[in-house]
């Protein structure tokens, strides 16, 4: 169960180039990756009342996939919605002739989804979709995707998107990717990482990296979402090196080596530059590294342990986490450099702070001591309060969804390294795991 950073909260205090050993050593052994699956632990019957029926098939023998299953679960996954059960439904209608809305109302329904696939030609569909609103009597949105069977789900998010977008005014965030490392121990006794994505429901899992014994950790998706910025090492080199991973083409390429550790790489808004975590003699610091020019700047001098960098939305600030008063809190620097203010006050520790796309919030992991552990938290820098949304005990390396409205993070269920997911709101919560494997280092895509 390796952390994503360079230093976990945990193990804040430790020298950076300790933290590679403590990581590799908490994961569990385990098989090949395969497909994440997502159990919901925890919903709410408060969100929009909504009935999805199911797509009307026109074509030969089975349809390749189910839409509707994809969108209801994608509108569950939320914590917007409510979904209707089938088993309720007086009518089926595929399209906006065939609805008697008294049906809807009559189970109390606010919105309805119907639509249709048809089978065009080989491996060619038509996808039509509408969305009502039921009790004005109205098509809200009717949109209409061709597509082969491969796309398929592709478009389910689509639609997923734009039925979040209509009913809340946030844009959807369904039709994106998250990556992830794996693990797993061989009868060898080697170490097999693994570099994955997946769309962001766990499904259409692919192997971008594979290597034995050479850790892959703090994936990053670039702003474009072309490529992935990760840590890893070279055969015969005992410093580690930050990587970008095409993911159209499978190529990489060192854009940094280090004699010692580096960690955290974190993309500016831009796509020009990656902020870093940098130990060079004896002491970890911030720089920032051209991605073109190779050039590195250091941003923070201070003998305390400075890690974990993120940018803010508008590029002009970096947040990090930092033990210069004592204890690990998150600061905020200027991208020019200068004097970090201190952002968190309250609980014990706060580490690992990200923004939101608008840049009014951050995650962050945070311990509010007497034994609670270490859970995953909103901080409102205006306010300087902070909600506590999961009751693990070793909850770390979170992640906003690209609209904001859910948050991915690493956490353990029993022996097993599992993926977690809240909605911002603290309303829903999800396991993603794999089938056959532990999973860690949960990034998410901004665009897909």
């Amino acid at each position: 169960m390796p952390s994503k950073k360079v230093t976990s909260i945990k193990g804040f205090q430790y020298a950076a180039m300790l933290i590679f050993a403590v990581a590799i050593a908490l994961i569990q052994p385990g098989t090949a990756a395969g497909a994440l699956t997502i159990e919901i632990t925890q919903g709410e019957k408060s969100g929009i009342p909504i009935a999805a029926v199911p797509f009307r098939w026109h074509g030969t023998g089975n349809p390749p996939e189910n839409l509707r299953g994809i969108v209801a679960a994608d509108l569950h996954r939320s914590g917007r919605f409510e979904l209707l059960p089938p088993a309720d439904f007086l009518s089926r209608p595929s399209e906006v002739s065939e609805v008697r809305y008294k049906d809807w109302r009559l189970i109390k329904a606010e919105a309805l989804v119907v639509g249709r696939i048809t089978e065009k030609g080989p491996d060619r569909f038509e996808v039509s979709f509408q969305l009502l609103d039921v009790y004005r009597e109205r098509v809200k949105v009717a949109l209409r995707y061709t597509a082969s069977a491969d796309q398929l789900r592709q478009v389910a998010h689509q639609i997923s998107d734009r039925i979040f977008y209509e009913m809340t005014g946030i844009k959807g965030a369904f039709d994106t990717r998250i990556a992830y490392v794996t693990m797993n121990i061989t009868e060898e006794n080697d170490r097999v990482y693994q570099l994955m994505i997946a769309d962001s429901d766990g499904h259409n899992s692919q192997q971008i990296l594979k290597t034995t014994n050479l850790p892959v950790l703090s994936p990053a998706w670039s702003p474009n979402g072309q490529w992935l910025a990760y840590v890893s090492f070279s055969d015969n080199r005992s410093g580690a090196n930050v990587w970008l991973q095409d993911i159209s083409t499978g190529s990489r390429r060192p854009v940094a080596r280090f004699d010692g550790s580096a960690s955290a790489p974190a993309w500016s808004p831009d796509g020009k530059s990656l902020a870093l975590t940098v130990s060079a003699k004896g002491n970890t610091d911030i720089y920032v590294l051209g991605v073109s020019s190779g050039e590195m700047r250091r941003l923070t001098k201070h003998p305390a342990i400075d890690t974990e960098p993120a940018w803010s939305p508008d590029g002009r600030y970096l947040v990090f986490t930092s033990d210069r008063n004592g204890r690990p809190h998150i600061y905020r620097v200027s991208r020019n450099g200068g004097k970090a203010e201190r952002l968190t006050r309250e609980g014990k520790e706060n580490a690992g702070a990200s923004y939101d796309p608008i840049g009014n919030r951050l995650v962050l992991v945070t311990n509010r001591g007497q034994g609670a552990g270490y859970q995953i938290g909103v901080f409102y820098p205006e306010s300087g309060r902070t909600d506590v949304l999961t009751d693990g005990t070793l909850d770390e390396s979170p992640t906003f969804s690209p609209n904001g409205a859910m948050i991915l993070y690493a956490t353990r269920m029993g022996s097993e390294g599992v993926l977690a997911a809240v909605s911002a709101d603290g309303r829903v919560r999800q396991v993603l795991k794999l089938t056959d494997g532990d999973v860690r280092e949960p990034a998410w895509a901004a665009s897909r």
